[in-house]
């Protein structure tokens, strides 16, 4: 079983990475450990267990800026955010449906730069993040951007570490912006959309200003837990949007009128039942724990077919968002997780292989392989902030 270090400080931190460069020792960079199941098995020979570098630093709602230790729960995060009505606008999803783990920290967030139905409006996650501290492969202490929402510091290294999953250097402390929570929120439902591609395309090029907009196939929409959806017997095209109550009234009065000529009704749910279906559709709810998992980046006009495509050639299910250009594709389990056939049917884009046992995981490229001339240039900038290559190895290729 490898070795676990539990620092408290951002000086264990130091000494922790300082011995592994010195002793040619890999460490696995986590704190929760709720999403071990995105990208390859990491493969160290000690763990760095972050968990204990906790709580929320500060907090200036009025301010709309909120900083913490990375290791700090979400929990936490969300109790002090519900407190002051206020969110992460990004919606970040929970790893429970997808890898079985409840929890997560706001660092692992951010390092792998989770996003929900709400990106289409705010941008994802790299977006809301304004500063960090961090620990580099050599044992230095290095940070970028601050506290507010506007500053400059040279690059915007918060896009870099973004995304990275703890390859580029380990996060101690970040920092980010918070939005007011909505006053209220309402779906417009359309069901038996005759033609999904022009359904959601309508939706989103309105006057409307959605904040997510997503199709659920009927055999899907039946496994909602959301009456409405579930008893509508037919596919379902969900459309939120969210402000002041008489503004939502007069929005969603249109919506349905511009909507209700391309399928077979229509309907609208209030707060707590948008809030059921939203959550469903951002965790990944409605697939068997036994499938493989591909999340497919496209452009929105393309995903309605290249979703249909794949579904009938693998006989696999599906989710969209994003208006269509997010693709959740479930499949039965192969030793190669039909890598081939979902990223031949993409002529630009991307696919994520997001849930697959280690075993596929070790030998299935688990994301979009990248030009050579990108692959060269992540390897000088691994190299830069990581040279001896000892943070979470083999996550990332």
């Amino acid at each position: 079983m490898a070795e676990t270090f539990k620092p408290e400080t951002v000086n264990h931190i130091v000494e922790a990475t300082q011995w592994a460069a010195a002793n040619g020792m890999a460490l696995d960079i986590c704190g929760h450990g709720t999403k071990r199941g995105l990208g390859k098995p990491v493969q160290a020979d000690a763990v760095l267990d972050l968990s204990g570098l906790s709580g929320i630093t500060l907090y200036e709602p009025e301010e709309l800026v909120m900083s913490a230790r990375a290791g700090t729960p979400m929990a936490e995060i969300e109790a002090a955010l519900q407190e002051a009505n206020q969110m992460l606008a990004f919606e970040p999803w929970s790893p429970q449906f997808l890898y079985g783990q409840t929890g997560g920290t706001i660092g692992g967030v951010l390092a792998c730069n989770g996003s929900g139905p709400r990106r289409m409006q705010v941008g994802a996650a790299r977006d809301h993040m304004l500063g960090f501290n961090a620990v580099g492969g050599g044992g230095e202490v290095f940070k970028s951007g601050g506290r507010v929402v506007k500053n400059v510091t040279g690059f915007d290294l918060t896009k870099l570490m973004a995304g990275a999953m703890g390859t580029l250097g380990v996060l101690t402390d970040v920092s980010f912006k918070v939005l007011p929570r909505p006053e209220k929120a309402r779906t417009v439902l359309l069901f038996g959309a005759v033609d999904v591609s022009q359904a959601l395309i309508k939706a989103q090029c309105s006057e409307h200003e959605l904040s997510a907009c997503a199709h659920l196939p009927q055999v899907l929409a039946m496994r909602s837990s959301v009456d409405f959806v579930k008893n509508a017997g037919a596919s379902v095209t969900a459309v939120r949007i969210e402000g002041p109550a008489p503004s939502l009234a007069v929005r969603c009065a249109a919506l349905r009128e511009l909507l209700a000529p391309l399928g077979a009704g229509v309907d609208e749910l209030h707060t707590v039942n948008t809030e059921t279906l939203w959550a469903e559709i951002r965790d990944v709810q409605y697939f068997d724990a036994t499938k493989q998992i591909w999340r497919i980046s496209v452009a929105p006009s393309e995903g309605p077919a290249i979703a249909v495509g794949l579904a009938d050639r693998l006989g696999g299910e599906y989710v969209l968002d994003w208006a269509g250009g997010l693709i959740w594709l479930a499949v039965d389990p192969a030793d190669d997780a039909h890598v081939n056939s979902v990223r031949g049917a993409l002529a630009s884009g991307h696919a994520t292989l997001m849930r697959a046992t280690q075993a596929v995981r070790r030998h299935v490229p688990v994301f979009q392989p990248q030009t050579d001339a990108l692959t060269a240039l992540t390897a000088r900038v691994r190299e830069n902030y990581d040279p001896a290559g000892i943070f979470n190895p083999g996550r990332m290729v």
